[in-house]
């Protein structure tokens, strides 16, 4: 679940600093413009694992609802939400919740709006193919961990060249393994429920809760 946080905060790209290729910084930097002048989003996407090695091949829906630091995400069953101070892992199939606080300074503490701050430090970025999907114009930039021992080979973030809106990122392992994130549903300024982002634990009488501080 971690994982797929950290690939859906795309849609939440930052700024980026100016030592990669200048029209990929221009890029990105207008996406994260465009973002940032959002109240919320309403993200549904398709998420798809392959490694054709292994014989592995796995694709399902999930959706996601950002405002601001907080987030909702749905997937596999599982939900994940951030309140802006906890973190709550609710899996129902197993009648357990994870609690878990949030530490800014912790590498391993992950929200949407947080996580594409990576780009100014752990990655080399540059412009890479343009396609044309059912109309829409897809410009690809590809990013390279500067870490020779990263686990991620390289990330194809594809934006919307009209919309400056994230169509899809593709995420290739050194192991093989290939994951894509595809939007298929991108809303903003939504009225969402007050109550979205409160963990309500009375609703979840039954389940077994593991407070992890």
């Amino acid at each position: 679940m971690k994982e797929l946080v950290f690939i859906l905060a795309a849609i939440m790209t930052l700024s980026i600093h100016a030592q990669n290729s200048p029209n990929a910084e221009k890029l990105l930097n207008e996406v994260s413009s465009k973002v940032q002048s959002y109240d919320n989003m309403v993200i549904e996407f398709k998420y798809a694992l392959e490694n054709t090695a292994e014989n592995v091949s796995q694709e399902t829906r999930g959706d996601v609802s950002i405002d601001g630091e907080k987030y909702i995400l749905n997937l596999m069953g599982t939900t994940q939400m951030f309140d802006g101070k906890k973190i709550y892992t609710i899996i129902p199939e197993d009648e357990e919740i994870n609690i878990s606080n949030y530490v800014e300074e912790d590498s391993n503490s992950i929200t949407p709006s947080k996580m594409f701050t990576f780009y100014e430090n752990g990655y080399n970025y540059k412009m890479d193919i343009t396609q044309n999907v059912k109309g829409r114009e897809i410009q690809y930039v590809k990013l390279t961990p500067k870490d020779s021992d990263a686990e991620i080979k390289n990330i194809l973030l594809g934006i919307d060249k009209q919309t400056k809106h994230i169509y899809n990122l593709i995420q290739t392992q050194d192991n093989g393994t290939k994951i894509t994130i595809t939007v298929k549903s991108f809303k903003t300024n939504q009225p969402l429920a007050k109550n979205l982002f409160t963990f309500d634990e009375d609703r979840y009488s039954n389940f077994y809760i593991n407070r992890i501080d």
